[in-house]
């Protein structure tokens, strides 16, 4: 079964939409076997702590096998009949199990708060010391599942003629809240099929991911940095911003990743970008770009916990180790990316966590590090979005959660360099 196979592959430490992708180009199932196989494996990705709560309950090992017939049961609400179906050669153990949970809902009272968020137990205080009393919301947005966003490419027309677009593809979108070139999607359509796509007007991106790179400011004319570009998704959407005008240039340690930006810069017509791979800590150039650069924008490797929705098997992989391990490398990222900035020029950094210790914490220490710097209030910084609508919160940063803003949960700082 496509699920199981997937769900072992997950289980031995491969990412999930890695996993189901790899699965999809061998076997070209159509559309609704798709949705079915990758809904049903992220569910049991999502699920996972109370599915092994359950297992625990009915005196069963976890196992994928075991997770996938007790989701069968708990998530999916199948019977005695209906799993025997799916799984006719379930071993005996599993299916005693089963047929245990068939009794049974997905919640219980008896759950700890960890189980009943899904969420390792490491992370929970954390969360706490982040959203109080409004731990139980947040922790189940989480736990749920995100939609389909996009960014409308205002090099070839901006949003009107994406919506127009994506509408002669019976893809209904509607403008995003915050993001004035965001679009959030009805359903899971076949986007890469639409003329839209094909032709560059839009780019998947999360309305959260949008802002990160809005807030940065950047203008036509300036030289602007993407220091962890990764795939280039927010120079995509940095490109766009300064209307093709300009040098960009996008830099990262992983040049595989870097090189499969390019497929998505020529659909989006974008021309004034380069990329550069960055060496150890003696890279030579960016030693010579010292002070070069108007806007700098540091999207730091982080633990990823606001986007969990997306990538719900990534939480069982995170570790209070790994998160030592990031925040050590985000500090020194942020140094090597400070000397990039010019006098008077902006240096953003961003993550897609919701952990403290990874977002503040970061910029206060920054701070005390870095006396040339100052931060810039959200409310002075929104004005780089160009959105209609006030700031999200209050603050001086920009912090976005799925359960207030319905977006991935995001962090963005805007640092300016004193003259």
């Amino acid at each position: 079964m496509a699920v199981l196979d997937a769900l072992v592959a997950i289980e031995n430490g491969r990412a999930a939409d890695r996993v189901l992708k790899a699965a999809f180009d061998r076997r070209k199932w159509l559309p609704p076997a798709r949705s079915r196989i990758a809904r049903l494996t992220l569910g049991v990705c999502r699920h996972r702590a109370q599915l092994d709560w359950w297992l625990e309950q009915a005196g069963c090992r976890s196992a994928p096998l075991a997770r996938l017939a007790a989701a069968l049961v708990l998530i999916e609400g199948l019977d005695k009949g209906q799993l025997r179906k799916h799984l006719p050669h379930l071993p005996t153990p599993e299916t005693h199990a089963a047929q245990f949970l068939m009794d049974h809902t997905l919640d219980h009272p008896d759950q700890p708060a960890a189980v009943r968020s899904n969420l390792p137990s490491w992370l929970m205080p954390h969360l706490k010391a982040r959203f109080g009393d409004r731990l139980l919301a947040e922790a189940t947005a989480l736990c749920g599942e995100a939609g389909l966003d996009m960014r409308a490419n205002a090099i070839k027309g901006g949003r009107d003629a994406a919506m127009a677009a994506l509408a002669e593809d019976g893809i209904i979108a509607l403008p995003t809240p915050y993001s004035p070139v965001g679009l959030r999607v009805e359903g899971r359509p076949a986007i890469a099929r639409s003329r839209a796509w094909r032709e560059g007007l839009v780019e998947v991106q999360d309305e959260a991911s949008q802002l990160a790179a809005l807030i940065l400011g950047a203008k036509p004319g300036e030289r602007v940095l993407d220091f962890c570009a990764g795939a280039g998704g927010k120079t995509l959407a940095i490109a766009a911003a300064m209307a093709n005008k300009g040098r960009l240039i996008a830099t990262d340690s992983d040049e595989r990743r870097l090189t499969e930006a390019v497929t998505r810069l020529r659909r989006a017509d974008v021309h004034n970008v380069t990329r550069h791979v960055i060496g150890a800590e003696g890279d030579k150039w960016l030693s010579r770009q010292k002070g070069a650069f108007d806007r700098v924008l540091v999207d730091a490797p982080c633990t990823g916990t606001g986007t969990f929705r997306r990538n719900p098997d990534a939480k069982w992989r995170s570790s209070a180790e790994e998160l030592a391990h990031l925040t050590a490398l985000q500090a020194k990222l942020l140094d090597r990316a400070a000397a990039l900035v010019k006098p008077g020029g902006r240096l953003v950094y961003a993550t897609c966590s919701i952990l403290a210790a990874e977002d503040e914490d970061q910029i206060d220490a920054f701070l005390a590090r870095h006396a040339g710097f100052r931060i810039v209030p959200l409310a002075d910084a929104w004005a780089a979005v160009g959105s209609e609508v006030p700031e999200p919160g209050a603050g001086p940063h920009l912090l976005l959660t799925p359960a207030r803003h319905e977006t991935d949960g995001f962090f963005a700082a805007v640092l300016e360099r004193l003259p």
